[in-house]
């Protein structure tokens, strides 16, 4: 009796093991979601924060111009750049 006394409680701690090992597989899938969730949100801000960066870049380039007509100069440049680019997709 006592061998099944000792099985029955073998079979209650492994099924208490089991049911918890649930509990944290479920927690431990949550925080994946979550981090999964935190690391697409950061991944949209650095794009955001690059394309700031870059139009910084641009007006910091134009600032540093020796004059108002270099900057014309490079902004007259920038736009013929664009249009190209436009025509270029046109086609």
């Amino acid at each position: 009796m006592q061998v099944l006394d000792d099985l029955s409680q073998n079979v209650r701690d492994l099924l208490e093991r089991y049911e918890a090992l649930q509990q944290e597989n479920a927690r431990l899938k949550e925080d994946i979601e979550k981090q999964r969730q935190e690391l697409i949100r950061t991944h949209s801000e650095l794009q955001e924060l690059q394309q700031k960066n870059r139009r910084i870049a641009v007006v910091n380039a134009m600032n540093t111009a020796e004059n108002s007509e270099e900057a014309t100069k490079r902004l007259n440049a920038l736009i013929a750049q664009i249009d190209r680019a436009i025509n270029a997709l046109k086609r």
